[in-house]
């Protein structure tokens, strides 16, 4: 099972440490980094793509284990770069995907965080949204991934330039974690 309800502890198919230290901070429980080798399917829908590494993790883990899919979509893109945005980031990180973006007007962004289970017969999935702005400029230091281009709606600073507390009070991630915390927790 994911989460070991005698000890507390939940099972989390990551080998980031930054989003470790996130689900650890929002839940307040025991998170245990898995680290698994596992393909991600390719799909522009965040809820088939937790869904089928949710799957691909119990296979390959032999039990449940929580995986996240945390994506982010551009209005002015048609939602690109969405799921695929490791890849964007991989290939041209931040100063190129403002880059891109440079004469655009419309710099509505979404991110979207989706937590999954799959218990081998059925997924559980969990999905925290926030909507924001792209950043004309790298703000901040704080952060990983895309944080420092991603302005939050209602702020006026980048998640990199917040705390952690900060972030972790509003972010895509708490909000799906939360829902995964009142109905397994």
């Amino acid at each position: 099972m994911f989460y070991d309800l005698n000890m507390k502890k939940i099972y989390f198919a990551t080998t980031n440490e930054n989003k470790l230290r996130e689900a650890r901070e929002i839940l307040k429980v025991v998170v245990e980094g898995v680290k698994l080798q596992i393909d991600e399917v390719q799909t522009l829908n965040p809820e088939e793509a937790a869904e089928k590494k949710a799957q691909a993790a119990y296979k390959a883990y032999g039990k449940p284990v929580l995986v996240e899919d945390t994506s982010l979509f551009f209005d002015a893109l048609n939602g690109l770069p969405g799921v695929l945005v490791d890849y964007f980031m991989d290939s041209l990180g931040n100063e190129g995907l403002l880059r891109i973006m440079k004469n655009e007007k419309n710099r509505g962004i979404k991110a979207i965080t989706t937590l999954s289970i799959f218990d081998g017969e059925t997924n559980r999935t969990f999905k925290g949204e926030v909507f924001g702005s792209l950043a004309k400029k790298i703000l901040g230091k704080s952060g990983f991934g895309w944080d420092p281009i991603f302005i939050p709606k209602g702020f006026d600073k980048s998640f990199a330039q917040m705390t952690s507390e900060e972030k972790n009070k509003i972010s895509m991630r708490r909000k799906a974690f939360l829902k995964l915390k009142k109905y397994w927790l």
